[in-house]
């Protein structure tokens, strides 16, 4: 009886492809052999100025800045295969078993020598025109190939996967490869993936770019150091009078936090929402890790301030800022400001942002540093009338809402590539 070679076939295929030969299921040890990367203990075998490429390289794909190392052992870097194109990498050893076999492909033609460190080793197919490099990019990453990977990682305080279990793995590879078509389905894969990640670098070059126009737009609408009014003005406001010098005490009131007694469950799993500083990352606030009962708040230090407070951190990390769209409370971490009505809260809250470097300044400690109420209160600000604060105000978070419908779309593109990977790739 003869031996079938079995295919699979994935859910979604291009229209020329649908109907053809399923993709046939190989061994990784017969496309292509394994080789490892730098060792060596003894400073004697060391040598001077080689190249390679470390496993955080591999595992985010960065291969712009490849490390210059003064430690590489010459006597096996000699012996051991330097990295070509089309060689796919893996990460051979990590804390976490799901983060072993992380892929990476060598696409650069240079003929630079670089070699992989010892936390990885390489996969060198025996021919490239079986096997793309610009679909193995995206089949080593993609969820068919991991569900395989992740079982063999071994370990218990660090995990590693055997190049010899590796080479066991089986892998599904589009038969139209061997075609004398100029468009594969290997390749037609690799370019829908590809020029999806072209839309998704695109967009977070966008994001980038509105980041940096809000923080020079942000340079010039608040007064700089040693001045009272600001380099750029509304036009309604353009030689109006200059801003006033105030101590932020007297914008509105600061109020500090507490944690209520962590041993007593009934303070502990309520309604209230509890912040603490880790949680506060510039932007608003809608949600916290931890809630309080109101027997937790009565029986704390914490205060329960109201909807729309700024929430200021005060302790080891200093200056971080967000706005809370619903009453809460924070831990000792903060000094939370309470605008007066007289004020815009969503300036202040810019100009906090704007000016964190003078609160870091302030801070004291030997263990940690930490600024208090006192010190805050006594930082001078400039502040201008309520329609230009409010003006501000409107230009910073449109900018804002701009920056996270950006961002959405990134995660949104993120998220269709990842389905589209899970369709493209048959279940194996």
């Amino acid at each position: 009886m003869e031996n079938k070679i079995k295919t699979v076939v994935p859910t979604l295929r291009f229209p020329e492809f649908r109907g053809t030969e399923g993709w046939e299921m190989v061994l990784i040890g017969n496309i292509g052999e394994t080789y490892g990367g730098l060792t060596g203990k003894n400073k004697t075998d060391f040598g001077n100025g080689k190249k390679y490429i470390t496993y955080k390289q591999v595992y985010n794909y960065s291969f712009v800045d490849i490390t210059h190392c003064d430690f590489v052992c010459i006597n096996a870097s000699e012996k051991q295969n330097h990295i070509k194109f089309g060689d796919i990498l893996f990460t051979q050893s990590s804390e976490t078993p799901e983060e072993v076999g992380i892929s990476s492909v060598m696409l650069d033609k240079t003929n630079e020598t670089i070699y992989l460190n010892s936390f990885c080793f390489g996969l060198r197919p025996f021919d490239l025109k079986r096997i793309s490099p610009y679909f193995s990019k995206y089949l080593f990453r993609s969820q068919v190939f991991r569900s395989k990977i992740i079982p063999l990682a071994q370990g218990i305080t660090r995990f590693n996967i055997s190049p010899t279990k590796f080479k066991t793995i089986k892998i599904p590879i589009p038969t139209s490869i061997y075609n004398d078509q100029e468009n594969t389905e290997q390749q037609k894969i690799a370019d829908c993936l590809s020029s999806l990640d072209d839309l998704i670098e695109a967009t977070t070059k966008k994001v980038e770019a509105l980041k940096e126009h809000k923080k020079g737009l942000m340079q010039r609408l608040f007064p700089a150091k040693g001045k009272n009014v600001p380099d750029l003005r509304f036009p309604e406001f353009q030689g109006t009078s200059v801003w006033e010098e105030k101590k932020l005490g007297k914008i509105g009131n600061f109020i500090g936090g507490g944690t209520p007694n962590t041993t007593n469950p009934e303070y502990w799993d309520g309604e209230i929402l509890w912040y603490t500083p880790t949680e506060i990352k510039n932007g608003y606030l809608k949600s916290s890790n931890r809630k309080i009962t109101k027997q937790g708040l009565k029986n704390s230090s914490a205060k329960l301030l109201p909807k729309g407070a700024i929430l200021i951190t005060t302790r080891a990390t200093i200056g971080d800022v967000a706005i809370s769209k619903k009453e809460c409370t924070t831990n000792q971490g903060f000094q939370s400001l309470v605008v007066n009505d007289s004020e815009i809260n969503l300036f202040w809250f810019y100009w906090i942002i704007q000016h964190k470097e003078e609160l870091i300044k302030k801070a004291s400690g030997s263990t940690f540093k930490e600024i208090g109420k006192n010190e805050i209160i006594n930082i001078i600000a400039y502040s201008t009338k309520k329609q230009e604060q409010q003006k501000i105000a409107d230009c910073l978070s449109s900018i804002d809402e701009l920056i996270e419908a950006t961002t959405r779309k990134i995660e949104v593109l993120k998220e269709h590539k990842k389905g589209l990977m899970q369709q493209l790739f048959p279940k194996i």
